[in-house]
């Protein structure tokens, strides 16, 4: 049966105890990807762009103290509320996207009610612009999900099956890490368009509600 045996290690190097690791280091491409298509979309829009670095701040926050407590309160919360420290060691793993999506709604909100009124923006024009950045930057954390070799299907004869040597696995699994980044990047380009080609002609909230679609 044809299938990928997947043995590649999460970690790039160590130094002493510090890890660089393929999860981290895209996790932050997409976080940047995202910071320099705001640029784009505040230059086309006349924002000022000295918001940009508070908005990446505040995005990045939310989104690791959010992707954390979603993992703590919806999938172990015996486990952490016996021993609470291990909370703060997002470095052992365990982030919940949904958690971090959560997060990211409520960090907006705040963001658009400080800066919001002054600049002329809305909580829903934010969150359409956010919507075409967030995709590309799922796209790469997804890829980071498949070098740590988690998140992983079910078992499938398909010829694109994951053999993750890593975990000990022996036979082929779906990979659903690359099904899922490949439709985040498909809804990003679809998004860009009509972001710049339609701009003018579409309803607020259109950008936002393609992307939960898709």
């Amino acid at each position: 049966m044809l299938s990928v045996n997947w043995d590649v290690s999460p970690v790039i190097f160590n130094i002493g105890s510090f890890q660089l690791r393929y999860y981290g280091v895209l996790f932050i491409i997409g976080f940047y990807l995202g910071y320099y298509m705001f640029r784009h979309f505040f230059r086309r829009e006349n924002k000022p762009l000295e918001l940009l670095d508070t908005l990446l701040w505040t995005l990045m926050i939310c989104t690791i103290v959010g992707a954390r407590l979603g993992h703590v309160l919806f999938y172990q919360p015996d486990y952490y509320l016996a021993n609470p420290l291990e909370i703060l060691k997002v470095w052992h793993g365990g982030l919940a996207s949904h958690g971090g999506t959560i997060a990211i709604m409520i960090g907006m909100w705040w963001f658009v009610k400080k800066y919001g009124r002054k600049h002329n923006f809305g909580y829903i024009w934010l969150l359409d612009r956010l919507a075409v950045a967030t995709a590309f930057a799922a796209m790469f954390i997804r890829l980071g999900n498949l070098m740590n070799s988690e998140i992983y299907g079910h078992e499938t004869s398909l010829p694109w099956g994951f053999v993750f040597l890593q975990n000990g696995e022996t036979v082929a699994k779906h990979p659903t890490q690359l099904y899922e980044a490949l439709a985040y990047l498909c809804t990003g380009v679809i998004l860009w368009c009509i972001y710049k080609y339609a701009l003018p002609k579409i309803k607020e909230g259109l950008l936002l509600g393609i992307f939960f679609i898709g």
